[in-house]
């Protein structure tokens, strides 16, 4: 998963691809924590959001071959790379900068054990940390970085 999407699609040209975007599960309490979490540590404000459900989160989960049924991963996009599983965790956080860069010691795990950790809390996420029947409406300052 290498590729921004170079379709001509209006849902999947609607932001700029210079600025990193991250696709999340909107209804997922887990998820919406960590963009929460991102937003208050981007002091330079440089991640946009998108949730999974929008028109432009499935048209970017289609296009990185993601299932658009079940949003097991989010998707990260930075620099014209695109990340899911545990790697999209870790590059969001090298881009917040030190401490946070620390977190790239995770990629030191073997893939196989890495996916395992990642599928794991995703599948249970849910259970594990509660899901809402909608995606939250957000902060002011999440709105006026969410896009799609």
């Amino acid at each position: 998963m290498t590729d921004l999407p170079q379709s001509s699609s209006p849902s999947e040209t609607s932001f700029d691809a210079r600025r990193p975007l991250i696709v999340f599960d909107g209804v997922c309490v887990l998820c919406s924590g960590f963009v929460r979490m991102v937003v208050r540590l981007d002091r330079q404000s440089r991640f946009r959001f998108a949730t999974a459900q929008s028109p432009l989160g499935e048209a970017l989960f289609r296009k990185h071959g993601l299932r658009t049924d079940s949003y097991e991963t989010n998707l990260v996009l930075i620099d014209g790379v695109a990340f899911t599983r545990l790697d999209s965790f870790v590059a969001v956080m090298s881009e917040l900068g030190w401490p946070w860069r620390a977190m790239k010691a995770l990629l030191l795990l073997p893939r196989p054990l890495r996916d395992w950790l990642y599928i794991s809390i995703a599948k249970n996420r849910y259970a594990l940390f509660g899901r809402k029947d909608s995606c939250d409406i957000p902060s002011t300052e999440l709105r006026g970085r969410m896009i799609g």
